[in-house]
């Protein structure tokens, strides 16, 4: 506390200068947009250089300038001239946005009065004589006075008009932020450097940089609110994710403009600058530590082989496929529906110097002939199934697509696997397969049901399903959707306060589906680790104050209920207490049910052959419970 008094003694001072300028300058610029009280300052301005103009040729005191016609010039010279700037229409004039336009208007109506005078004086008998010299500093004098003053309303005008610079806070005052610091002020930067906060002991009250440490992260909210902060600038670039987590989420609500510093295998030769600053996004508030891989069997895994992922365009296939290239495999086949999706992707690697050869592969995966003449030519050694419709409301209307996509084609390519002798094939599952209540839950744990029985049946071939939640960015998640209602002003849709859901990032998810292929075994559901579910409503307030605005206030939150085939909540595990842990700390083994499915194919044909109500989903998926 006498740290914090010490800090703030010196500025008062300044403060309440700052306060009592701003104030005189306020009513500086509301007198030049007056014509009344502009026309009261140039009747005074008239008289000062009118005693100027004497004093100079006399003395202070006028002295015997009251006989040299002192009175008469001083009522005809502010008379005239007050006269003629109302007929000129000079007190009609904005002074605080003048230019030489008006400069020249208030020249012209200065000047006719004084030479009309002049002359009269020159060419007329006048009972009092004026010094030449009073007239030539009068007519000079008085026009410069005249036109300084305009000139300060101007100057004024812009000056309160020129944006005034934000007061930034640096989290931080380690290497990476004093080396911000020193950026932003050597370029001159808008922002203000209030000081840094930093949780070393040793370095609070002191100066670093020409800047003062004003106390340890903890006080962010309060240092927010007492120095009027608008920005703050987190410098973290080593800490743990879990710290910086922390530091964001108490900075979001103060509504203040958030940006940082990547972290440090995210910044480009580790050079700190202005422009390395990004803004904070959503991924960063439920940021996770970061994901340790085992390179080297994955590298074992993937490296100089032939690997076919199929969803390739999708979100978690394309980020499998930026990650396998770093394994250097000879051929990858990006199979996929969409087209545009898929030439997207090449469009990206192909910008980039990549050792492995892209095969674009254009078919449905539910399409059994297509595909196995693409596998009999391209010869995959690992395959990576993430094709799949998971849009959960769709699905609900479109029961017949989900099952000939999501269930038909799983088997249509995993049968093909086995068929071929395919050394590894990895499907994506969910978390919604876990006692589903929706058409798209039921469909995708009837493909992991085939998946398991073709583990049986083609013993050469490691068959093993991945099941995670929610990945931030992806297409159908609801951050982006919400991110368009805010841009358009809202109001943003929550289907219901209490719902919760999984997140996870797009790059762990694609990370930890390598993994699990390299270490996995054969007949395993493996579940990843997503953390503690998010509130959705959460979710929107947070993304709403991103974007520098408050919930409810500036931005509408509007439930709409819960949708058709939804859950307030996933689960992960049919029976958390039956789950195994793996090598890796992130992955687990789920137990499966100990009756093998059999007859999958036939049950998913059956099901395409009829009308796929829920009581035909039922009878092959037992635990299915539609809403």
């Amino acid at each position: 506390m006498k740290t914090g008094l010490i800090l703030n003694t010196p500025n008062e001072p300044t403060g309440r200068l700052k306060k009592y300028a701003a104030r005189l300058v306020n009513f500086w610029r509301g007198c030049g947009s007056k014509a009344g009280s502009v026309a009261l300052i140039d009747a005074v301005l008239l008289c000062v250089a009118v005693y100027v103009s004497y004093a100079l040729r006399f003395s202070i005191f006028l002295g015997e300038s009251v006989n040299y016609g002192f009175a008469p010039v001083l009522f005809v010279y502010i008379t005239g001239v007050l006269l003629s700037f109302a007929l000129f229409g000079v007190y009609r004039v904005y002074w605080l946005q003048t230019s030489l336009e008006e400069l020249i208007l208030l020249l012209k109506a200065y000047l006719l009065p004084c030479a009309f005078f002049t002359a009269v004086y020159c060419l007329f008998d006048v009972p009092f004589v004026v010094p030449r010299s009073v007239i030539g500093m009068l007519l000079l004098g008085g026009f410069a006075l005249l036109a300084s003053v305009r000139v300060s309303w101007r100057l004024t005008s812009l000056a309160a008009a020129a944006p005034r610079p934000r007061r930034a806070l640096i989290v931080g005052a380690g290497e990476a932020g004093v080396t911000l610091a020193r950026d932003l002020r050597r370029n001159k930067s808008d922002l203000e450097i209030v000081g840094f906060l930093d949780d070393d002991a040793a370095k609070n009250g002191k100066m670093i940089a020409g800047f003062p440490v004003l106390g340890g992260l903890e006080k962010i909210a309060e240092i927010v609110r007492e120095r009027r902060v608008s920005d703050v600038l987190v410098a973290l670039p080593s800490a743990p994710a879990a710290r910086v987590r922390h530091i964001l989420n108490q900075a979001v609500p103060m509504g203040v403009n958030l940006r940082m510093l990547p972290s440090l295998r995210e910044l480009a030769g580790g050079l700190v600058t202005t422009n390395t600053l990004r803004p904070v996004k959503l991924e960063d508030l439920l940021q996770r530590d970061p994901v340790s891989l085992d390179s080297d069997r994955i590298g074992a895994l993937l490296g100089g082989k032939v690997v076919l992922i199929t969803g390739a365009g999708g979100t978690i296939g394309s980020e499998i496929v930026r990650q396998i290239l770093h394994y250097r495999p000879l051929r990858l086949v990006l199979l996929g529906h969409g087209e545009f999706s898929i030439y997207s992707l090449l469009e990206e690697l192909l910008s980039r110097e990549i050792e492995s050869e892209l095969v674009p592969v254009i078919a449905d995966v539910a399409d059994r002939e297509t595909l196995a003449a693409v596998m009999q030519k391209w010869r995959p050694s690992v395959i990576f199934h993430a094709a799949a419709h998971k849009h959960v409301p769709l699905m609900e209307s479109n029961a017949h697509e989900a099952i000939r996509v999501n269930c038909l084609g799983t088997w249509n390519i995993a049968d093909l696997a086995g068929e071929l002798g395919v050394e590894r094939f990895v499907m994506i599952s969910t978390d919604k397969a876990v006692n589903p209540s929706s058409v798209m839950g039921a469909s995708k744990r009837i493909a992991e049901m085939s998946v398991m029985e073709l583990a049986g049946k083609y013993p050469s071939t490691a068959y093993m399903a991945v099941r995670f939640g929610n990945v931030l960015g992806s297409r159908g998640s609801v951050v982006p959707k919400f991110e368009r209602q805010i841009a358009a002003g809202g109001p943003v849709t929550v289907t219901h306060p209490k719902m919760l859901r999984y997140f996870m990032l797009v790059p762990e998810a694609a990370g930890l589906v390598l993994q699990t292929a390299a270490i996995g075994t054969s007949g395993k559901i493996y579940v990843l680790d997503m953390g503690e579910p998010v509130s959705i409503l959460h979710v929107a307030e947070t993304l709403i104050r991103l974007n520098g605005y408050e919930p409810g206030r500036d931005i509408e939150i509007r439930f709409t209920g819960i949708r058709p085939g939804e859950k307030l909540f996933e689960e992960l595990f049919y029976d958390p207490s039956h789950v195994d842990c793996t090598e890796h700390r992130k992955i687990f083994s789920a137990h499966i049910s100990e009756v093998p499915s059999a007859d999958m194919f036939a049950r998913i044909k059956g099901l395409l052959n009829g009308n796929c109500t829920p009581e035909d989903i039922s009878a092959v998926v037992p635990e299915y419970q539609p809403l």
